[in-house]
C-alpha cells in the first residue's frame, strides 16, 4: 500500500513487459463507496496487471471483481497475507486466514461474477495457527471454491507484537513449507513470494514453485527486472539500459505533471534505478531535495542524469 501505484507501474513497465504487475492492496469500501476512479484507473501500457483486493465481504468482493473485469484488469487478488492492525480490525488481511470458510465463501462469490482469474495471497500461518495441518485446511477449503493459484508468502504472521514491517523481516522464511504445498497440491499453481532479492533466486525457485512474486528487491532496484524478460521469460530481445527507461518514462511524467501531480510523486519510485552504482547519491539527491518543490518538472530530471556516468547510463543487464 502507498507504493505500487500506477506511477511505479508505469515505470517498472518501462523495464519489464511480461512481468505480472500487482495494484496497491485496495479495500472493498474504498472501491465502492469512494473515488472509483482514483482506485482503478490505469493505463493499458501496465498490462498484464492484476486489482489486488483487500475485504471479508463477500457480496462486496462479488462486486468490485465484476468491476474488476469491466475495468479490464487481468486478475484480481484476495489479500489474505497483510499483517497491519488496521487491516486485522477490518476483518481483511492475514487474519482471515483464522477463518478458512469466510475466504472461501468470497472466492466462490468472486468467481461467480468475473471470468477473471481469482487468486489468493497468503501467509503460512499466523499467530498460533502455524502448523501445516492448518495451512493445508486452508488451501483445500479455499481451492474447494474455486480458487486455483495461491501466492504464498513463506512467512507466518504475529498479528499481535510485530509490527508490519516487523512482519516482513523477522520470523523466519520457510521455503520449504511452500515446496512441500506444492509437492501436495500438484494440481495447484503455487507462486513463492518473500525474501527474493535477485532473479537468479527467481529462476532457482522458479524449479520447484509455479511462479515468484518479488516485492521489496523489485521496487528498492527496479533494474533487475531489465532481465527478467530475457532470463525468465526466454525473450531474446535486447534489454534495456537505465537511460532508455527513464526516457521511455518521461512523456507519462510529463503528461501527469500537465494534470497537476507533483514531481515527486512519480518519480520516488525510481529512486533505486541506481543502486548500487556511480552517480546513484547525486540521483538520488537531486530528486529528494528538487522534485518536492512548487513547479519541479522534467529539468529537475535531466540534472538528476547529468551526475551519473555515460556508462552506467548505457549499461545493459
Amino acid at each position: 500500500m502507498d507504493w505500487t501505484d500506477r506511477h511505479c507501474r508505469m515505470f517498472h513497465r518501462t523495464l519489464t513487459r511480461r512481468t505480472l504487475l500487482y495494484t496497491e492492496m485496495v479495500t472493498t469500501g474504498a472501491v465502492l463507496h469512494g473515488d472509483r476512479a482514483r482506485h482503478l484507473d490505469f493505463s493499458p501500457a501496465e498490462h498484464p496487471v492484476a486489482l489486488q483486493l483487500g475485504g471479508s465481504d463477500a457480496a462486496a468482493l462479488a462486486e468490485c471483481s465484476r468491476l474488476a473485469e469491466d475495468w479490464g484488469y487481468d486478475e484480481v487478488n484476495l489479500n489474505c497475507g497483510c499483517p497491519s492492525d488496521r487491516v486485522s480490525s477490518g476483518s481483511f488481511g492475514a487474519c482471515l486466514m483464522g477463518t478458512p470458510d469466510v475466504v472461501a465463501r468470497a472466492v466462490e462469490a468472486m468467481r461467480g461474477a468475473t471470468r477473471l482469474p481469482v487468486t489468493v495471497k497468503h501467509r503460512i500461518g499466523i499467530d498460533d495457527l502455524d502448523s501445516y495441518e492448518h495451512l493445508t485446511g486452508f488451501v483445500r477449503t479455499v481451492a474447494a471454491a474455486g480458487c486455483e493459484q495461491f501466492i504464498v508468502h513463506a512467512r507466518k504472521a504475529w498479528l499481535s507484537g510485530l509490527s508490519p514491517k516487523e512482519n516482513r523481516e523477522i520470523p523466519p522464511l520457510r521455503y520449504e513449507v511452500v515446496g512441500q504445498l506444492k509437492r501436495d497440491f500438484p494440481h495447484l499453481t503455487i507462486v513463492l513470494n518473500g525474501g527474493v532479492r535477485s532473479l537468479a533466486e527467481a529462476q532457482e525457485a522458479l524449479t520447484w514453485a509455479d511462479g515468484v512474486m518479488v516485492g521489496r528487491a523489485a521496487y528498492q532496484e527496479p533494474y533487475l527486472l531489465a532481465a527478467a524478460d530475457r532470463d525468465i521469460f526466454g525473450e531474446d530481445a535486447r534489454t534495456v539500459s537505465r537511460r532508455e527507461a527513464i526516457e521511455a518514462y518521461l512523456p507519462y511524467v510529463a503528461a501527469q505533471l500537465e494534470a497537476g501531480q507533483p514531481l515527486n510523486r512519480m518519480m520516488k519510485h525510481a529512486l533505486g534505478l541506481f543502486a548500487g552504482q556511480p552517480g546513484a547519491r547525486h540521483w538520488k539527491r537531486t530528486l529528494s531535495e528538487q522534485g518536492h518543490k512548487p513547479g519541479a518538472g522534467l529539468d529537475v530530471v535531466r540534472a538528476a542524469l547529468a551526475g551519473v556516468p555515460e556508462d552506467v547510463l548505457d549499461a545493459r543487464a
